[in-house]
């Protein structure tokens, strides 16, 4: 039997090659979009390890792209949420031993990108309001997934998220009028209209 299990184990890191090959840069993408470079490889790290634990649950290869998505999704609010604990610790550290005085910065986000434009804008203050809104036109239009595709890494129906996506459009376009930013028609066969 241990020719069998070796076998076993050859096919399942095939599998797994596989696999990693489909999704590796789709998903570093969609995690990049959402939390930058650092983040990313440390959420994609843990979207691999996530994908190899739970090889056998990973539907086929039209699935397995919205699937690993999907774990994407939970790898990054883990992070985040990690990240989030440690702001609240540097927080209460810098009361007890305040950090020196930083220069004004020009143009720039948190991470030193250039600022983003109006629609970057809507959206990040949409992630702050309605996160699912946000997140909803972020697999539409980045990711370019179908509704039934973002089904699958919302773990709604695609009905749900035609609905969802029909609202977020129209909650873009407020925050963009609300940024001063240009509120064009968003149509469902083009990106903006």
């Amino acid at each position: 039997m241990a020719g069998g299990v070796d076998e076993d184990e050859a096919a399942r890191r095939a599998r797994f090659e596989a696999l990693a090959a489909e999704v590796l840069e789709p998903v570093r993408r969609y995690l990049a979009r959402r939390a930058g470079a650092a983040v990313a490889d440390d959420a994609l790290s843990d979207v691999l390890l996530v994908l190899w634990r739970r090889l056998d649950d990973v539907p086929g290869p039209p699935e397995a792209l919205p699937w690993a998505y999907g774990v994407a999704r939970g790898c990054l609010a883990n992070t985040e949420r990690s990240a989030r604990r440690q702001r609240l610790l540097a927080a209460r550290v810098a009361v007890v031993d305040p950090p020196g005085v930083v220069g004004l910065r020009g143009d720039e986000d948190d991470d030193g990108r250039p600022d983003p434009g109006p629609v970057r804008e809507a959206l990040a203050a949409l992630a702050v309001s309605r996160p699912a809104s946000a997140e909803v036109l972020r697999l539409w239009a980045w990711e370019e997934l179908a509704p039934a595709q973002m089904a699958v890494v919302l773990g709604v129906t695609p009905n749900a998220v035609s609905i969802r996506l029909h609202r977020a459009k129209k909650e873009l376009a407020v925050e963009l009028r609300k940024t001063g930013g240009v509120a064009g028609q968003v149509g469902a066969g083009g990106r903006t209209g």
